[in-house]
């Protein structure tokens, strides 16, 4: 049997491997999660049968681990699947709807977008008068930082009505199986 510092080998795969489990938690965004597994199964392995706890095998078994959990974790896209924490720069927001949280005035006011982002809410100011609370926005400017320009929905014109049409279809047309319908 291998041993390290005083350990046996299977029993310090297994402790690293529960280490970057619990480092996971603290710091999701899978940076250790296939690692952990890979170490957490390959000490399991070789604490539950020793006759098997070789360094030739247990390293076998945490590239084998390893490559299947990282095909599981980008299979299923755990952490992108809900876009949660995903990063957006200003230009993304543009055409985005949400609504107003506080009074939009040109000088001040808060809106929630629709994926915004890790943070949906914004500073926002509107392109003249004031927007109620509830009502439903449009960014027609992101400024380039946390503070965007926006619209009520109602007073678009028709040619900001035909561009926001045209971010739906290209938006659904990047889902595949959905049908695209020009008429909206």
């Amino acid at each position: 049997m291998v041993s390290l510092f005083g350990q046996s080998l299977s029993f310090l795969l297994f402790a690293a491997g529960v280490g970057l489990t619990i480092l996971e938690a603290f710091a999701p965004g899978a940076h250790f999660i296939v690692l952990g597994i890979a170490l957490l199964v390959a000490g399991l392995v070789g604490l539950l049968f020793p006759p098997a706890a070789t360094p030739l095998v247990l390293g076998a078994i945490i590239l084998l681990t390893g490559g299947g959990t990282y095909y599981v974790y980008r299979r299923f896209d755990f952490y992108k699947g809900s876009e949660r924490g995903r990063t957006k720069n200003s230009d993304d927001l543009t055409g985005v709807r949400g609504y107003v949280t506080d009074r939009v005035t040109p000088r001040s006011g808060r809106v929630k977008l629709e994926s915004g982002g890790f943070d949906p809410t914004y500073a926002a100011r509107s392109i003249d008068g004031e927007i109620e609370e509830g009502t439903e926005v449009i960014v027609v400017d992101p400024g380039g930082g946390n503070v965007v320009t926006v619209e009520a929905i109602e007073t678009l014109d028709d040619i900001d009505r035909e561009l926001e049409r045209g971010r739906r279809a290209a938006e659904k047309v990047e889902e595949p199986g959905e049908a695209v319908d020009e008429r909206e």
